[in-house]
């Protein structure tokens, strides 16, 4: 298993400063998964709480999710990947978790890492990112071209991530430009933060991805690799 690091100094979480709150947070956002999810949750819950945001689906993900013992926020409607992950940090906050993982729903990215994810977040580092083995769309490609030249990062949209739960607390929130889950993390690589980059082997998904058809999805990423760009730009 390969990993990488970059940054600056160690972060500053204590995972015993919360009382009887679950240390891990893993927020799972999930629409219409209730064919995939339960076997995720069964694996997430080993390491940590569960939180799954059902982002205003027609199945019942939720109901499952809640049996299986997961913390659940619900949206009436749907408010996208990024609207999903902020509800998901924010329950996390309430809670008082010290770390945050991300993971997706449908089962292509390996539970089995979450250990491995944790134990750099209690040695200091301040965000885990996840570096796929396949990246299926050029667009995706071209925002790794972009965030390896500009912050060494290799896949900047993996879905599996950790964070040190404080940098959002400090930011006020996850997202604020609908950037496909980047903008947290690209303000802790400008803040200076120790990051950790993982090799994650992924499975394929069956069925339609949640970003959407390839048109969709390639325009909503290469948005995403411009408006990091311009932010990169203008704050530097």
């Amino acid at each position: 298993m390969g990993a990488s690091g970059i940054g600056g100094a160690a972060g500053t979480g204590d995972a015993s400063g919360n009382g009887d709150a679950p240390e891990l947070g893993v927020v799972i956002p999930a629409l219409n998964e209730a064919e995939t999810i339960a076997p995720v949750l069964e694996r997430v819950r080993a390491h940590g709480l569960p939180i799954v945001v059902d982002d205003g689906s027609s199945d019942n993900t939720a109901e499952i999710s809640r049996k299986l013992g997961a913390e659940v926020v619900s949206h009436v409607t749907n408010l996208g990947y990024d609207g999903a992950l902020q509800s998901g940090f924010a329950r996390a906050d309430a809670i008082g978790c010290t770390y945050v993982i991300t993971i997706d729903a449908d089962g292509q990215l390996p539970t089995d890492l979450i250990p491995i994810y944790l134990e750099y977040l209690r040695d200091g580092v301040d965000m885990v990112v996840g570096v796929r083995d396949h990246v299926p769309r050029i667009s995706e490609r071209f925002f790794q071209f972009v965030a390896r030249r500009l912050y060494g990062l290799r896949d900047p949209l993996c879905g599996m991530k950790g964070y040190n739960l404080r940098f959002f607390r400090e930011l006020g929130h996850f997202d604020s430009y609908r950037s496909i889950g980047t903008e947290l993390m690209l303000s802790i690589v400008r803040r200076k933060g120790r990051i950790a980059q993982v090799d994650v082997p992924t499975r394929p998904r069956e069925g339609e991805a949640r970003i959407g058809g390839s048109l969709k999805a390639n325009y909503i990423i290469g948005r995403a690799a411009v408006l990091a760009l311009v932010h990169h730009f203008t704050r530097s």
